[in-house]
């Protein structure tokens, strides 16, 4: 088993099966940067665990801390994509995180919503896991989802 796997194993955590494309995209990219290496980007996962979509506007209709727990099933998902298009143990490095929270007027707490993503990926990957991220509030998401992660990853394609 692989380091990713047995540290999702020992977190009590599993993969889901990577979620299709809901729309005219791609779930995922490869693109070339050199003779064995590749960006890998994945498009938005959104709260979605169990074919359940989490909803909610945070903070009035989920609290901070549940929206959080939301920001990490979004994660799991960008991982099972990783996995899918590239494999977990072939990771070097999680460059940025995109984040989006849905959000009521007024509400600047997205840092630390999408600090439940950001810490499973250090979590699971150890420091090639550490990113950089942008943190967004919206007034409306796909689905109404609470949480929306994209990611882009630098990953060995030999």
């Amino acid at each position: 088993m692989s380091k990713p796997h047995e540290r999702l194993r020992e977190l009590g955590l599993e993969l889901p099966a990577p979620p299709a494309a809901v729309a005219s995209y791609l779930p995922t990219r490869l693109v070339p940067i050199g003779n064995d290496r590749a960006l890998l980007y994945v498009a938005g996962q959104v709260s979605v665990a169990d074919g359940k979509r989490l909803t909610g506007r945070c903070p009035d209709e989920v609290s901070v801390e549940e929206a959080q727990a939301r920001a990490r099933v979004c994660a799991l998902n960008v991982l099972a994509q990783i996995d899918s298009a590239a494999g977990l143990d072939n990771v070097e490095q999680i460059t940025q995180l995109i984040g989006f929270v849905l959000s009521a007027e007024g509400f600047g707490d997205q840092p630390k919503v999408l600090n439940g993503a950001s810490d499973l990926m250090v979590d699971v990957l150890g420091e090639a896991g550490r990113h950089t991220r942008i943190a967004l509030g919206a007034n409306a998401l796909p689905f109404s989802v609470t949480v929306e992660v994209a990611a882009v990853a630098v990953v060995r394609t030999n």
